[in-house]
């Protein structure tokens, strides 16, 4: 199993970015997931999560402006970022609980993608 994230890329403050995590291999399905960035120098944190039932959580800074959601059927979650400030400049990460069809369930990390917020 493997989580592809993508999406990231240079964008001025007040513009929008959407982040990609698509999971690919032995599947049978994908649980929970969630977002988490770090910024150069930071620690990594958790920005926004999302239940096996759909039920979003975020961080305060970022609620009200991110949005998490699921495709259950193409096995992908999104991070739609809105009214980007220069402090979410950091590199994100997906995390994700999946079962796989051997029934092993267990949380995968995704390569990470970086995303930069000019002033």
């Amino acid at each position: 199993v493997q989580l592809q994230a993508s999406g990231g890329g240079l964008v001025q403050a007040g513009g929008s970015l959407r982040l990609s995590c698509a999971a690919a291999g032995s599947i049978d399905s994908l649980n929970a997931a969630a977002w988490y960035r770090q910024a150069p120098g930071g620690e990594r944190e958790l920005v926004a999560g999302i239940t096996s039932d759909g039920r979003p959580s975020y961080r305060d800074s970022v609620a009200g402006r991110f949005t998490i959601s699921g495709d259950n059927a193409k096995k992908t979650v999104y991070l739609q970022m809105n009214s980007l400030k220069p402090e979410d400049t950091a590199r994100y990460y997906c995390n994700a609980d999946i079962t796989d069809r051997g029934g092993y369930r267990l949380h995968y990390w995704g390569q990470g993608t970086r995303v930069t917020v000019s002033s």
